[in-house]
């Protein structure tokens, strides 16, 4: 299937696939198939294991042992003859990427990506390990020694494989099956966690730890409630986390948005690929950042984080595109990275010190990363910022995986949502608007989601996730501008997950639809990664939506998924932030402010603006005509005029017309 004919190889069968990570391996000369029956079928026929190859389009390993070991004839002979190669994006299949990655670490003790696992053909897994290279080095045997030592183990040891796997598929179900805790869900467990953030903390460049670095958003989202707690040192950690982030390399300083990560402790050297999820969650992270503080330089990141995901991460009918690589031109960095002659041409000496260059470089091949070693220059910079626009435009961009996945654009609608009420823009609720719109019409079929959209084409079932951001998205979207059938929307969305996901028996939610594909088990995922986890922002969705509507069943869906985690979240506190942030929400006295009049009179208008110019992370609010949702049942204006209510479970306040009142009930 991959001779070469007039030179060119031809495509293997992940031609007609939609992902852009497994069209670039369509023209490999391995004879990858998707995963499916029809790769299942070929193993168990003629009794081969199964070479399962996991990955993302932005992934920089990837495309390097793509270019090593899947595009050399030699490796792939090995692959074809004794394998049937599967190739599956992780970001399409979450499901068999958090089973395999859970395999992975049982058999290695670390993860990571490009994940390489052997299975049987039942999809059992017995050997695993992430990137390989080409030749032995740096403790890591060669990737065509691994082929040829699995399969004699294959051909000669099959009890060994065959037990070896049991273990480790033992070992994933107990853990795929934690049991709610019976301990109560108090205010004592979100100490305990901020205890160990304290303890963790790194004083001197922020965030968590040591090298490398995540920007970790859910957690910093977390210590700005607890700094509304009073809880010591919060808003400190928060602000140097931020601040060191901003002014770091991580940062992208010239066209706005961030980096993955970054490889070492001081933000300032990135894996330079782009993500959807990272910088819609920092966007709302650094608006909120400037709710709380006043302080003009967090607005200045997130308009720049949410003008980047206008300019090159939409489609042109409203949803966003899914990361951008690290590499271009074959190398990785080379977009972003400049020489000193580059800068000095462009800015001026003082311009390129300004950005932290050096004539030497700041990083490899003296390349300089730019970062702001003083970032209340910020101001000063702008016009060089500009100038180093223009220039860079001109580069070979890296590529765009321009595949739509509704989670991820679940996490943007809810970051367009949210900025667009805290700095009244307009633009902003346009783009969450035209994005929930875009999912709706092309990932909505039949009431079902689908997991991802590209180029006309839906790819796979929805997930635990994709039900449970776009629901959130969704649900900020109405309390930004109170169409009453976006709220309709969020109750069809959570009714459906409670039908397809919910664990009766367990408790929480799996991650998997009940009528989905079986796998050799069903996968419950519990821990905040880089995108928060199916249970956790299924949490935070029942919790909302029963404080506006009163049903107590989303409330017991909520509390059950957060008792899942509940005796994990002291121990690794950066693992779970959104379940804290959905665990603050529950024990919080939560206020339920419901302003009925019509919402675009000017009197409704001047009660939204108090409650949306406050950070009230544990507030919902309703705006309508009575009944329009439940929380507005009953309620009735004063004199005609536009009337609020603030409640706390559903025992209200006296209701006030004057927008100054109502401040005064919501911070009392």
């Amino acid at each position: 299937m991959n001779e070469h004919v007039s030179g060119e190889r031809r495509p293997n069968r992940l031609a007609g696939q939609t992902s852009p990570y497994l069209l670039q391996h369509a023209r490999n000369p391995v004879d990858w198939y998707p995963w499916g029956p029809e790769a299942l079928g070929k193993a168990r026929r003629e009794d081969r294991p199964i070479l399962l190859s996991i990955g993302y389009a932005a992934c920089h390993w990837c495309h390097v042992m793509e270019k090593e070991s899947f595009e050399d004839e030699g490796t792939a002979r090995l692959m074809n003859e004794h394998f049937v190669p599967v190739k599956v994006d992780r970001e399409e299949r979450p499901d068999l990427d958090s089973i395999y990655m859970d395999a992975v670490q049982a058999m290695t003790g670390h993860g990571g990506w490009p994940m390489t696992v052997f299975l049987t053909p039942e999809g059992v897994p017995f050997y695993a390990g992430t990137y390989f290279p080409n030749e032995d080095r740096h403790g890591l045997p060669a990737f065509t020694r691994v082929l040829e030592g699995v399969a004699e183990a294959w051909r000669t040891r099959r009890d060994d494989v065959a037990e070896q796997g049991q273990r480790v598929i033992d070992a994933i179900d107990r853990g795929s099956r934690p049991a709610e805790s019976n301990d109560p869900l108090t205010e004592d467990v979100l100490r305990q966690a901020h205890g160990v953030l304290r303890r963790e903390f790194d004083p001197q460049w922020g965030g968590f730890g040591g090298a490398p670095k995540f920007p970790q958003p859910m957690t910093l989202e977390f210590l700005l409630r607890c700094h509304l707690r009073g809880y010591p040192d919060s808003l400190e950690m928060a602000e140097t986390t931020l601040d060191r982030m901003a002014s770091g390399g991580v940062h992208d300083h010239v066209g706005g948005g961030f980096h993955r990560y970054s490889v070492d402790e001081r933000w300032h050297a990135p894996h330079f690929e782009k993500m959807l999820y990272d910088n819609a969650q920092l966007a709302r992270l650094y608006a909120r950042a400037w709710q709380v503080t006043g302080q003009g330089r967090y607005r200045r990141v997130a308009e720049g984080v949410l003008a980047y995901l206008l300019r090159e991460m939409r489609h042109s009918s409203g949803g966003f595109f899914s990361s951008q690589d690290a590499d271009s031109e074959g190398r990785e960095g080379t977009f972003y990275v400049w020489t000193w002659d580059e800068l000095v041409k462009a800015i001026g000496e003082e311009g390129a010190r300004s950005f932290g260059a050096r004539p030497e470089g700041n990083w490899e091949g003296g390349r300089n990363i730019l970062w702001t070693p003083q970032s209340e220059t910020d101001d000063q910079l702008a016009g060089a910022r500009d100038r180093l626009f223009e220039v860079r435009q001109r580069r070979v961009r890296p590529g765009t995986d321009d595949k739509v996945l509704a989670s991820w654009n679940g996490l943007a609608v809810l970051a367009f949502a949210e900025a667009g009420r805290i700095f009244r823009e307009p633009r902003y609720v346009s783009a969450a608007r035209d994005a929930l719109r875009f999912l709706q019409a092309n990932l909505l079929e039949e009431g079902r989601l689908r997991r991802s959209w590209r180029e006309g084409r839906t790819s796979g079932v929805g997930y635990l996730d994709d039900y449970a951001l776009v629901g959130l998205g969704a649900l900020a979207l109405y309390e930004t501008a109170f169409d009453g059938s976006v709220f309709g929307f969020v109750r069809s969305l959570a009714d459906a997950l409670l039908k397809l996901f919910r664990d009766p028996d367990g408790g929480g939610f799996f991650q998997t639809a009940s009528d989905a594909e079986e796998l050799v088990v069903r996968p419950k995922e519990l821990f905040d990664n880089a995108v928060p986890s199916g249970n956790s922002a299924a949490a935070e969705l029942f919790l909302r939506l029963g404080l506006l509507t009163g049903e107590p069943e989303y409330e017991r869906a909520g509390v059950s998924a957060l008792r899942l985690v509940r005796d994990l979240v002291p121990r690794a506190p950066t693992m779970l932030g959104h379940a804290l942030c959905a665990m603050d929400l529950y024990v919080a006295t939560s206020r339920e402010v419901a302003i009925v009049g019509d919402p675009d009179a000017v009197d409704t208008k001047a009660l939204v603006a108090a409650v949306h110019g406050r950070f009230l992370p544990n507030a919902v609010l309703a705006v309508g005509r009575p009944g329009a949702v439940p929380l507005l049942q009953d309620r009735q204006q004063l004199d005609g005029k536009a009337t609020a209510y603030v409640c706390e479970q559903f025992v209200c306040q006296q209701p006030v017309t004057d927008p100054e009142a109502l401040v005064a009930q919501l911070i009392a």
